[in-house]
């Protein structure tokens, strides 16, 4: 059985978690794709690097989700990023240690890792 204390860190950790989850229209949106094939090809650990990530970080104007299918099974794990009045970037073929890059580099810096992009990939 767990201490008092134990379940009070454990919940703590869950409502920060569920807390980079909720929507905000002014917030970073990041949606990872979870359909069958994302999944398959590593989707998960993507979604809770970015997860924890920007939670480590306390990136209150991030908000981290997932979806299904975006439709562009060669290219898993898919990640889209939609930034208020800014053009959506697809990052693709993504791992935990590219998601690490892209909270630090696009999300905190705001500079798009070209190298992950759809763009760079469709070659």
């Amino acid at each position: 059985m767990k201490s008092l204390a134990e379940l009070q860190a454990i919940r703590d950790k869950m409502k920060q978690q569920v807390f980079v989850r909720e929507n905000d229209d002014d917030n970073i949106r990041v949606v990872v794709g979870m359909a069958t094939c994302g999944i398959a090809a590593g989707a998960r650990p993507v979604l809770a690097a970015f997860t924890d990530e920007v939670a480590k970080r306390n990136l209150h104007n991030v908000t981290v989700t997932q979806t299904g299918c975006i439709g562009i099974c060669q290219y898993e794990p898919v990640v889209e990023v939609f930034a208020p009045g800014k053009e959506k970037v697809t990052y693709v073929k993504m791992t935990a240690e590219k998601a690490v890059r892209v909270v630090a580099d696009h999300l905190v810096n705001g500079n798009v890792v070209a190298e992950y992009t759809i763009g760079a990939n469709a070659k």
